[in-house]
């Protein structure tokens, strides 16, 4: 169902480029599943804020948005714009680079994506800032620049879950990383906007992104267990390390004080955040 007002976002050269490669690669590595592409129908900017568990979820989520007639505009991680072909096809998709950095140059990132949602179209972010360390694959604790781009202005921010391109793509492991067969179902499924009323004529303070990232976080966890049909946690999974760098894993309640860096490390773990 297309909601009164929309039009499907025109293509360019470099977007047909990226349909030509990604539509039949996404079909041969796994069965799509894509459920709720109404939601992004809509004559407005959307914020998109998923979960993270594979390398493919960039791609998967490309095609997905695409196919409902959108096109994304993903968080990438700016190193890859200085590379030869990378760069070329993230600047001529309109991808948003991002600095890891905190500082002047993340919030550079944020306005950048702050005046996409303006133009009406559609952002994708990674809201926990990489791959999901859960053991469970569980979405972890969320940074807090989803919660700064989905205060910036009043239009929907939609939850959209991936599940299944962990298995065809296993993130964390050294060997047998990719294992296309047999064929899996790669599902991508998007829920209603989450609802932000009671933040948005309220002062955009620590505690209400601190709130809001939560909120976010929540609303994405509880429709990956729809999907899962799980009984998700109650806590969110916090990856920390060790002075040898490490990776420790804690737990924290989901009323915790701190969201996480204001930064907009809403990329892939790959930096692949846009369809490159």
């Amino acid at each position: 169902m297309t909601k009164s007002g929309f039009r499907a976002d025109k293509d360019n050269g470099w977007i047909l480029l990226c349909r030509a490669l990604f539509y039949p690669i996404t079909a041969a590595l796994g069965r799509r599943k894509f459920v709720g592409q109404q939601e992004l129908r809509i004559p407005s900017g959307v914020l998109v804020v998923a979960n993270h568990i594979s390398h493919l979820d960039p791609v998967y989520d490309a095609v997905y948005v695409r196919k409902a007639g959108r096109w994304p505009h993903f968080m990438a991680k700016s190193s890859l714009f200085s590379k030869p072909i990378a760069g070329t096809v993230l600047r001529g998709t309109h991808q948003i680079p991002v600095e890891r950095a905190a500082g002047g140059a993340g919030q550079l990132s944020l306005a950048a994506a702050t005046a996409a949602l303006a133009a009406g179209q559609v952002v994708v972010i990674y809201p926990e800032g990489t791959i999901t360390r859960d053991p469970g694959r569980w979405p972890m604790k969320p940074k807090a620049g989803a919660a700064v781009l989905a205060l910036s202005g009043d239009f929907p921010v939609i939850p959209l879950v991936n599940w299944g391109a962990h298995e065809v793509f296993v993130p964390y492991v050294k060997k047998g990383q990719f294992k296309p067969l047999p064929r899996k179902d790669v599902r991508v499924i998007a829920g209603p906007p989450i609802d932000l009323s009671a933040y948005r004529s309220q002062p955009i303070d620590a505690r209400a992104i601190r709130d809001v990232s939560l909120l976010i976080m929540s609303a994405v966890r509880d429709l990956l267990a729809e999907v899962r049909g799980e009984v998700p946690p109650t806590t969110f999974f916090v990856q920390r390390k060790t002075a040898d760098g490490d990776n420790l894993g804690l737990s924290e309640s989901a009323d915790t004080d701190d969201p996480g860096s204001s930064s907009p490390e809403g990329t892939a773990e790959d930096g692949s955040g846009a369809p490159s």
